[in-house]
């Protein structure tokens, strides 16, 4: 079994008896990045050297008897968007190939405070805009359980370097489904929290209405920790909520009697596989045997989802990416004449193509003639589904359907046909727009052997009863368990 197998409790049960050391496990971690990652490339950037030092210190800690942190011990993966002083932060982007932080994140900040070791830096598509990792602007990442398939994105880095083993957790961040689809894709568990329970203080902005930092791991136990270590309120982001942060690990009861399931007929019909609906249904069934009950319910401007997402996230992104002129930091083009033409040429250069595409889109959407008619109308659409997600909740305690359409599609397969890419987040879209958590639990395996998501969706910062029942769901059935055939401990 793999050190980074063992749950939270027993790696601080060793450490503790001295039967393992922090540095034993950053060396576990880096040891699994150089062996095994060539095959899956879900790292840009290894911190060896800053992340042993940092585990000689929290051994000391360990042998002055100190308190243990949150997290202690754990070697920790983030996305490439998370800003980490003395790790490079990239975007997977050319433009900030050469962009060294000075300051850390909150969350880069909370976890280290709760005694993690950031290892590593990780793979995704360019400033998070994509769902296959193919958008990378330095290389794909590849599926752990199959080479020939996506591992999803945008966090894609973050869910494969887990399915791999490589860390004892990771952090991705969630704008459209871009932890739970790739989580759901490399068979893990992926956790989208309430917008606002996390701060985004750190986070390089995409879509600063919909962006949310969330946990990758192996089991829901796990994401529970992650998320207690992260969760709260923060002065320095303004979207930060300031609600009481409740015990997230003591909601993992395993009783979910009584429990009211709603199942939206939109999301687990037509357009859906049938592999992945099967798969589905017996999740349901397993959690009516646990002492659930569930009805098909409806969302009936679920089909306007997409388009309002993507005009509204490519609006905010459009402005976001406005600071990413060549001026003030990243890549400079040293071939322009003129102010202007600097402008021009460092944006020409340093985006990729994804994001060229949804800063058009979203300067088309906000300027004067037809802000009116794309951007006003998706926010109008927005709160319809605000509305459909608050009428089932006024009758049931979670939402319950795939996590997406398919499994994973092969590399290459939708990448020249970006509206078809984009359909593929029809079952993650209308949680982000209407800021609720949400998580994926694995669900079973396709007879291709890729695995299948189960998403679980609550009501806003009830983040305690989306874990209660994944994690019920989760230990009666044991999928989380299964991990790719050549990931050995």
């Amino acid at each position: 079994m793999s050190l980074f197998d063992k749950r939270l409790s027993e790696i601080h049960s060793a450490l503790r008896a001295k039967e393992l050391s922090v540095t034993d496990l950053v060396q576990a971690s880096v040891a699994s990045i150089k062996e095994h990652d060539d095959q899956i490339k879900s790292v840009l950037e290894v911190d060896e050297e800053g992340a042993l030092a940092h585990a000689r210190k929290l051994d000391e800690q360990l042998v002055k008897g100190e308190e243990l942190g949150l997290l202690y011990g754990l070697p920790a993966g983030l996305k490439d968007n998370m800003v980490t002083k003395g790790i490079r932060t990239t975007c997977a982007s050319k433009f900030l190939s050469n962009y060294d932080p000075v300051y850390d994140g909150t969350v880069s900040q909370k976890v280290k405070e709760a005694g993690s070791v950031i290892v590593a830096k990780l793979n995704m598509d360019e400033f998070a805009m994509g769902g296959s990792n193919e958008n990378s602007g330095f290389f794909p990442t590849k599926n752990p359980w199959n080479t020939d398939y996506v591992p999803g994105g945008s966090s894609g880095g973050s869910a494969a370097a887990m399915a791999a083993r490589h860390f004892y957790y990771t952090l991705g961040s969630d704008t459209g489904g871009s932890i739970r689809q790739p989580a759901a894709f490399c068979g893990v568990v992926g956790l989208k929290p309430t917008y606002g329970r996390v701060s985004r203080f750190g986070l390089v902005a995409f879509a600063s209405s919909l962006d949310q930092i969330g946990p990758i791991t192996k089991n829901v136990e796990d994401a529970a920790y992650v998320l207690q270590a992260i969760a709260g309120h923060d002065a320095y982001d303004s979207t930060s909520a300031n609600v009481e942060v409740p015990d997230f690990l003591s909601s993992l009861t395993g009783d979910v009697k009584g429990l009211r399931i709603g199942v939206p007929k939109e999301l687990i019909g037509e357009g859906i596989d049938s592999e992945v609906r099967d798969a589905v249904l017996a999740a349901l069934k397993q959690l009516e045997s646990l002492g659930a009950t569930w009805s098909e319910v409806s969302m009936p401007h679920t089909e306007y989802a997409v388009p309002a997402y993507y005009l509204l996230a490519s609006s905010e992104a459009s402005s976001n990416l406005a600071r990413f002129d060549g001026v003030r930091y990243g890549v400079r083009a040293d071939n322009a004449d003129n102010l202007i033409e600097l402008y021009k040429e460092s944006r020409s250069q340093g985006f990729g193509p994804e994001v060229k595409r949804r800063i058009m889109l979203g300067t088309y959407a906000l300027s004067s003639g037809y802000y009116d008619a794309y951007y006003k109308k998706a926010q109008q659409v927005r709160t319809l589904i605000i509305q459909d997600f608050n009428n089932i909740f006024a009758d049931f305690d979670v939402i319950l359907h795939p996590t997406t359409p398919t499994t994973a599609f092969k590399i290459g397969e939708k990448v020249d046909d970006p509206v078809k890419m984009y359909l593929e987040d029809i079952c993650t879209v209308p949680v982000n727009l209407a800021g609720l958590p949400a998580i994926s639990v694995p669900c079973g395996f396709a007879k291709s052997g890729l695995p299948i998501g189960l998403q679980i969706v609550g009501k806003a910062f009830d983040e305690s009863t989306v874990l209660r029942v994944a994690h019920a769901y989760e230990q009666s059935v044991g999928h989380h368990l299964r991990k790719p055939e050549w990931v050995r401990g």
